[in-house]
């Protein structure tokens, strides 16, 4: 099983952020959530880390001010040392085009429709093999 000790959530909308960020905690999902309201200062802040403290899991929308999901994507997918990151993408958009589009970049673990549910976590944490804390 394994434990997930960081989790950083990359999105712009205060009141999904709030309500992810209670229903992970409310899940026991992870110990450390850190929030970043645009891909441009969680880039920075990701890239100058050493990998070991990378977040174990990144959850990204894909609409956000200064530097959206996507550009973040492609600066991400540069970097060398991101190989133990799950990152998924968190979008309200339903658009089957951005779906495909998130799957092809090789970071991107899976694609999630908002809000994050009880239920979704509990997917998540099955099909990772997550142990709850």
């Amino acid at each position: 099983m394994k434990t997930i000790k960081q989790v950083c959530i990359i999105d712009d909308d205060p009141i999904f952020v709030f309500g992810t960020k209670r229903m992970l905690t409310k899940n026991n999902f992870c110990s450390n959530i850190e929030v970043y309201t645009n891909g441009e200062d969680a880039l920075e802040s990701i890239s100058l880390r050493e990998e070991s403290n990378f977040p174990d899991i990144i959850f990204l929308d894909l609409n956000m001010p200064v530097m959206d999901g996507w550009e973040f994507l492609d600066e991400f997918s540069k970097l060398s040392k991101k190989s133990k990151v799950l990152l998924f993408v968190l979008s309200s958009s339903i658009d089957s085009q951005e779906v495909q589009r998130a799957k092809t970049y090789d970071v991107v673990y899976d694609f999630i429709e908002k809000p994050l549910t009880k239920d979704k976590i509990g997917v998540l944490i099955n099909k990772l093999g997550i142990e709850e804390l």
